[in-house]
């Protein structure tokens, strides 16, 4: 069993890598030599951009998460592209979503559907590239899931009910598949980030916003991007080969554990 795999020997797919924060953590692998899979859905021209600047490491492919077929294909496509199975999942890829308090379906408005917009998305298309993932790992003897999450659901102080509960369930769904794939070698963990800034889905946010969760951090700053995606490095890293079913929220410090 092979214990522990540099960042720079690491097959990593990302799910929707090609804006956002998933550009940045497809940037911060990149930078450490893995090679990338850049998962998108909509994003085409995005994805083979950032592909084509890196053509040795890099390879966009499309597929909906959501879909159990689509992501075993990818799977498949990723490892005939570059023969090696995928190593780590980076589960990052978000339902349309947008940070903007004033447009959320409050506790009036909700619908299932929009809980089940994020259930799907969130927790769906983590079990779908697990799944897909599993054989790979198996047969590496190796394997490092990382499940983007939030501290909203430590600190909501912006009720999205819908977004919030399924990155909960997320965690939940996080610390029992650590608990199932320990025995292959497998780690799955969670990094936690509040309002970063800036991405595509926190570009509506005021900047009346900002500045208040930065004035209540001790960093007295809000994260950005590239910052959480470093921070994500650690799970995929030799350093946190004995990790596994853990939060580690990326924030400044506004919420404690």
């Amino acid at each position: 069993m092979q214990q522990s795999l540099r960042l720079d020997q690491q097959l990593v797919l990302v799910t929707g890598g090609a804006r956002g924060l998933g550009e940045h953590l497809v940037a911060a692998f990149l930078r450490e030599g893995a090679r990338v899979v850049i998962n998108y859905h909509r994003s085409s021209d995005a994805a083979r951009r950032l592909a084509e600047r890196f053509p040795e490491h890099a390879l966009a492919v499309q597929a909906d998460v959501c879909e159990r077929a689509a992501v075993q294909a990818m799977f498949d496509q990723a490892r005939q592209h570059f023969g090696t199975p995928v190593t780590t999942v980076i589960n990052n890829a978000l339902p349309d979503f947008t940070f903007n308090g004033d447009a959320r379906p409050n506790v009036d408005q909700l619908t299932w559907e929009n809980m089940n917009q994020q259930f799907s998305g969130v927790v769906g298309g983590a079990i779908n590239t697990t799944q897909s993932a599993l054989a790979g790992m198996r047969e590496a003897g190796f394997g490092r899931i990382v499940n983007v999450g939030t501290n909203l659901f430590q600190n909501p102080v912006v009720p999205y009910h819908d977004y919030t509960a399924g990155k909960a369930a997320l965690l939940s769904l996080t610390r029992t598949l650590s608990q199932d794939l320990g025995p292959d070698n497998i780690t799955v963990n969670m990094v936690s980030g509040g309002l970063l800034r800036t991405t595509d889905a926190s570009a509506a946010t005021p900047e009346a916003v900002f500045d208040f969760i930065a004035a209540s951090t001790p960093l007295r700053r809000v994260t950005t991007p590239a910052e959480f995606a470093d921070a994500t490095l650690f799970f995929a890293s030799s350093w946190a080969r004995s990790v596994t079913g853990q939060n580690l929220v990326v924030d400044g410090g506004l919420v404690k554990g």
